[in-house]
């Protein structure tokens, strides 16, 4: 009875070792093929990378390792530039997007892929796709708010597009001469039922970029004081991340408000398209102050990867003086 037990416990103990020097196998294995498909991805040998990553994600198809996340991404990343490079195979783009939804599921705040899987929408022409995909990512609670505000603006950003395309042709903006000057004039456009599109892109829109510039942080608000040069990379880069969010949602607000004065003026309400007009040279203005905020990131961002190749070949650098 003893002896039965006892083989049962080697058994087990066998069992386990061996699933674990398994696992640990596989993982080494993953790695190699990881470092040696991202070789081949940097020699834009795609197809030998594709090969090498899914290799990798059979080891670990649902991602419980970093090797297996890391597997996921770069085989979606892979398939997407396949995908670049011959736009007649859609099926790439179709499979790429299920890698990086693979990706999203292990770090929801991956805007990297989010951001991918829009683009690979929008390319498709899958427009109810893209527009669910960002409406989704625009009310997901669980992600960072500059990330729910990236997406509301993006939405704002196509109903600004609505209103411009209807606004902005020579049937709806006549040119006028007033006091001696040409200026524009906007007249509502002859099809009754452009002008109702055109209203409902413009509050909808307008309603939208609301919603991203609500979610502005005190960290935004008072970019101004922010001392660049005193900044390390790494938060030169998250504060530059942040601030060109709301540096485009602070640009559509502006243009959002341009088309509601230009409503204002075809159905002939005189004082609301001066407030209008006051209102988006006011929010041109807010997008020009964080604009330039942006502007001193990147300034220093560059002069600092200028100092250290300069340090790391001095003398590429000493020519360039003469």
């Amino acid at each position: 009875m003893r002896s039965s037990r006892l083989g049962i416990l080697v058994l087990i103990l066998i069992t386990v070792l061996v699933g674990a020097n398994c696992s640990y196998y596989n993982r080494i294995i993953a790695r190699k093929d990881l470092v040696d498909g991202s070789k081949a991805y940097k020699d834009r040998k795609f197809q030998e990378a594709e090969d090498l990553f899914r290799a990798a994600v059979a080891r670990d198809p649902d991602g419980k390792t970093t090797e297996g996340k890391t597997a996921q991404l770069f085989l979606a990343r892979t398939l997407h530039s396949e995908f670049i490079g011959n736009r007649q195979k859609p099926e790439l783009a179709q499979e790429a997007i299920k890698e990086y939804k693979k990706a999203l599921q292990n770090n929801n705040n991956d805007q990297s892929s989010y951001k991918a899987i829009a683009s690979l929408y929008e390319n498709l022409g899958m427009t109810d796709d893209w527009q669910k995909w960002v409406t989704a990512r625009s009310n997901d609670q669980s992600i960072e708010p500059q990330y729910r505000a990236e997406a509301l603006t993006s939405l704002a950003a196509k109903q600004n597009t609505c209103a411009n395309d209807i606004t902005d042709t020579d049937q709806t903006k006549k040119t006028v001469t007033v006091a001696g000057k040409k200026e524009f004039q906007f007249v509502k456009p002859a099809n009754a039922d452009e002008f109702t599109k055109l209203t409902t892109c413009v509050d909808a829109g307008t309603k939208l970029v609301d919603q991203a510039l609500a979610l502005e942080t005190d960290q935004v608000k008072n970019a101004k004081n922010l001392d660049v040069k005193g900044l390390s990379d790494e938060q030169l880069k998250s504060n530059g991340d942040l601030l060109r969010v709301f540096e485009s949602a602070r640009s559509y607000k502006a243009s959002l408000t341009i088309q509601a004065m230009r409503v204002a003026e075809m159905e002939g309400r005189t004082a609301d398209r001066d407030k209008l007009k006051s209102d988006a040279e006011a929010g041109k203005q807010s997008f020009l102050d964080l604009s330039d905020v942006v502007k001193k990131i990147q300034d220093e961002v560059d002069a600092r990867a200028a100092a250290k190749e300069a340090a790391n070949n001095p003398e590429a650098a000493n020519a360039n003086k003469k």
